[in-house]
């Protein structure tokens, strides 16, 4: 697995770690369990780093140096793809001809290193886009600033060489055949999965407790990183509407927001707080940074709603691992948001960004005891649908198909040439 810009041992919620640090370890992780080894080649950031970690067993993560051992915004490692892909093809060189058996690439600049290493090795590339630059764009967060026209070109590239598309959702698989002019029969549309032995229903009441929250206030919560795609504004902007019109909730209301600035986000990493007190909200809003494991698992327990207010998302895993925990969601009616968050079930989705239009939602829930009641059970029976086992299930099968295809095309290439 390729993952150049962030890796697996990082903490989701701040930087560019995410949702695909989540897909890449928990699917590396499964595929260990089969007898499948993995190695995930991703930059070094620290001169720290061992050139070899384990993830779990049968899991290696390669920190290949790349530039300076520091972290780099996404616009400075296209200068850093040569350095990458030299050092991936460096460490296939000590091996016997032959030793990877295939390449799965995630993210557009881990594409163009996997597109070279296929052609070096003879093996096919599986490509995982994740998010999409002509998706990203025509949804931007006013003053978001569009992706470039570099990444529009790489990916272009990407798609037309890889031998197989993963994407998260149909909806995406649409977008690559429509926007970028993908094979139809080259794409396979494999959603993610939950960790369904962590996000579990637990005891509100237990979880409030361990997070210093009151045990009758209303928790509007938001996890994920700090940036204007992710629109955590849009939550701040809904609670002040609904405290507008419902100023006797002022002694109650808890809006909770975890995670860190990253991308666009950190050139203004304070304008969150900023505004949060220019809405008169500072008392109700409480920030967190990025929380692992259990304490992730607390913050979905102790909320009435999980807020994923986003422009764009490719499937959006918070809202996946709020609902295993009983938790409802009210998203944003975007991307794959519709496939993780079916409307009225187990949460609503929202067709706007208007702070109004997210008040009425978010109150519709968090207020009516009884509609949450409902919106909750039925959350943890749709995630039960989805886990990284029936992922990794339909990827190794993928990968099978894509091994298989590759093969007979080598056959016959080599017929053709007798």
């Amino acid at each position: 697995m390729l993952s150049l810009h962030t890796s697996p041992l990082e903490q989701p919620g701040t930087g560019d770690a995410g949702g695909m640090n989540v897909y890449v370890s928990q699917t590396a992780t499964e595929m260990a369990r089969r007898g499948v080894e993995v190695e995930v080649f991703t930059r070094a950031t620290s001169s720290d780093q061992p050139p070899v970690a384990e993830l779990a067993p049968g899991v290696l993560v390669r920190h290949i140096p790349a530039g300076p051992f520091e972290p780099l915004g996404r616009d400075e490692l296209t200068a850093q793809l040569c350095a990458f892909t030299a050092g991936v093809l460096r460490a296939e060189a000590f091996h016997e001809p032959g030793y990877y058996d295939l390449i799965h690439s995630h993210y557009w600049l881990s594409g163009q290193a996997g597109w070279l290493a296929r052609d070096r090795w003879g093996v096919p590339l599986v490509h995982t886009a994740h998010t999409l630059a002509k998706v990203k764009n025509a949804a931007l967060a006013e003053g978001d600033t569009p992706e470039p026209r570099t990444r529009v070109i790489g990916e272009e590239q990407v798609v037309a060489e890889a031998d197989c598309l993963v994407a998260n959702t149909r909806v995406e698989a649409r977008e690559l055949i429509e926007l970028y002019d993908a094979d139809p029969h080259a794409v396979h549309a494999i959603p993610p999965g939950v960790d369904l032995d962590r996000f579990t229903p637990g005891s509100r009441s237990a979880a409030r407790r361990a997070l210093g929250l009151p045990r009758d206030a209303i928790v509007l919560a938001f996890a994920g990183r700090i940036q204007p795609l992710k629109a955590p504004d849009v939550l701040l902007l809904a609670a002040a509407e609904m405290l507008r019109e419902r100023p006797e909730l002022a002694s109650r209301l808890v809006v909770l927001i975890v995670g860190g600035p990253s991308g666009t986000g950190l050139e203004q990493p304070q304008a969150l707080r900023e505004l949060a007190v220019s809405l008169g909200i500072e008392e109700q809003t409480r920030f967190m940074p990025p929380q692992p494991g259990r304490a992730l698992v607390d913050v979905y327990r102790a909320a009435d709603l999980v807020a994923v207010p986003s422009y764009n998302e490719s499937f959006g895993l918070v809202a996946l691992e709020a609902q295993a925990c009983g938790t409802p969601v009210i998203a944003a009616e975007v991307g794959g948001l519709p496939v993780a968050v079916p409307h009225g079930v187990s949460g609503l989705l929202v067709p706007s960004h208007d702070p109004k239009d997210w008040a009425g939602a978010l109150a519709n829930v968090a207020l009516r005891p009884g509609r949450r009641a409902e919106l909750s059970a039925n959350a943890v029976v749709h995630a039960q649908r989805f886990s990284w086992r029936r992922t990794t299930d339909r990827l190794l099968d993928t990968y099978a198909q894509a091994t298989g295809a590759f093969r007979r095309a080598l056959e016959q290439r080599a017929e053709v040439a007798v």
